[in-house]
């Protein structure tokens, strides 16, 4: 027997981070029942969003051209990057307005139990683009075991290419997501980053 529509459906909405069987079924009965208008925005934006939007060329934030908003902002100083996971770490770093300069999103973290390594984070466009421009690296990964780890493996990559590395310091709360800090302790913890030795 072929899926019903509905099945289809409520099989797409379990794509997303968190949401099982019962949630997706919720969700479908919602829009089908109750906002068939808002479900249709929703199916048009995700169509416009999955043909628009790329990664920066030299952030690998989401953008909608070749190079981002902040990467080509006159305003920003090129001589810091700073290195985070997601591109809600990045927004996190933005709002608390303490950094004014570029950054790299790494999309992730490594995680060799889940199939994340080097290759998986494009760490060869990092390195490149460190070269290219020579800048202080401030590695803003999270503090969990995995960000530790992600960040002890930039810091010994970028440090044996005679590269400055910083990390950021650890006002954050051990196990803490970035963007779950209030911006306070975030703009803090830029202040008072450190140089990473190996």
């Amino acid at each position: 027997m072929m899926p019903s529509n509905l099945d289809e459906l409520i099989a797409a909405l379990r794509c997303l981070p968190g949401v099982g069987p019962k949630s997706a079924q919720r969700m479908a009965y919602h829009l089908l029942q109750r906002d068939r208008t808002g479900a249709l925005i929703l199916a048009e934006a995700l169509k416009m969003a999955t043909a628009n939007i790329r990664h920066c060329s030299k952030c690998n934030n989401f953008s909608e051209e070749e190079v981002c908003a902040l990467c080509s902002s006159p305003k920003r100083d090129n001589s810091l990057l700073c290195v985070v996971e997601m591109p809600a770490d990045l927004l996190m770093m933005e709002q608390a307005q303490c950094y004014r300069g570029l950054y790299f999103v790494l999309m992730g973290r490594l995680s060799p139990l889940d199939g994340i390594g080097a290759k998986e984070l494009h760490l060869d466009r990092l390195v490149k683009r460190v070269l290219e421009q020579p800048c202080e690296v401030i590695l803003a990964t999270n503090f969990t075991v995995e960000g530790d780890a992600t960040a002890h493996y930039l810091a010994s990559l970028l440090q044996s290419r005679e590269v400055k590395v910083s990390r950021i310091a650890r006002g954050l709360p051990v196990g803490g997501e970035l963007e779950q800090v209030d911006s306070g302790t975030l703009a803090q913890t830029v202040l008072e980053r450190r140089e990473v030795s190996a």
